[in-house]
């Protein structure tokens, strides 16, 4: 069975359309809000949600994340609720989900059950920020087992394996837009052509660009450079000023991307 993730970017393709990747943090405020929000996200033009699995020290997350994260924890969120709440996702859903997390909780949940258990619940793939990819063997056998994909990222730093990683990639390549944390930014100065250009002739699969798209217009511009966009903190920032009250206002959000984008 093809993975959904794949799927999802053929018929983009065939449509001559962007990718449009959206993360909420899971938990934050509760776990009956990000049921909510995903769902809010994919009935406005989503095409992949990243769903957020909180955790105490998120190293390569901005503000905005951590302090969902944090918010989410003192909620008492885990990961066998966050399983629950994709399970009952899948039966409104069949669009791309992946789990966003560091590899300490799958650690400590236990590699093999984790991934059995993302099977079980169709869950498309992860994404884990703090794994070097040089060491995506100490997950990759059970990821590879369960048919899970295991999404790598590249930063502005990465040009001289940019080629290596997109070539040993699933699903996309995650490109960080810019150096540092996630979060979002007034200006993206990175050179993406020149970032990108190692794996123009060589990708094996779709590159999406993320860290720090903030609006309509810098998602638009940012998709010139690429097959998507991915858009966290400025969605995380509604759930924070909105609470249980903000899967309106993310939908208006998402809608006005994915109208910009489709422009």
């Amino acid at each position: 069975m093809s993975n959904r993730i794949d799927v999802c970017f053929e018929r983009l393709s065939q449509e001559n359309k962007k990718a449009l990747i959206t993360f909420i943090t899971s938990g934050d405020p509760d776990i009956e809000s990000t049921e909510r929000n995903v769902m809010a996200m994919l009935d406005n033009g989503s095409d992949i949600v990243e769903i957020g699995v909180p955790f105490s020290d998120p190293i390569a997350e901005g503000p905005t994340l951590q302090k969902a994260s944090l918010r989410a924890l003192e909620g008492g969120v885990n990961l066998d609720d966050i399983f629950e709440m994709v399970k009952r996702l899948r039966q409104k859903t069949d669009k791309p989900l992946l789990l966003m997390m560091y590899l300490n909780t799958i650690f400590r949940y236990g590699t093999e059950k984790f991934f059995s258990l993302c099977k079980e619940n169709e869950i498309d793939g992860v994404i884990v920020p703090d794994m070097p990819f040089e060491e995506r063997e100490e997950i990759s056998a059970e990821a590879e087992k369960n048919g899970i994909y295991s999404i790598f990222l590249v930063s502005p730093t990465s040009k001289e394996r940019v080629r290596m990683i997109a070539e040993q990639s699933k699903g996309f390549l995650y490109v960080g837009s810019s150096l540092g944390v996630t979060g979002t930014r007034k200006e993206i100065s990175t050179d993406f052509v020149d970032l990108l250009s190692p794996i123009k002739d060589h990708k094996t699969v779709p590159a999406c660009i993320g860290f720090g798209i903030s609006d309509p217009q810098q998602a638009k511009k940012m998709s010139a450079y690429a097959d998507g966009v991915i858009i966290g903190s400025a969605i995380v920032n509604l759930s924070e000023a909105y609470g249980n009250q903000a899967s309106s206002h993310i939908a208006d959000f998402v809608k006005s991307v994915r109208e910009e984008l489709d422009r």
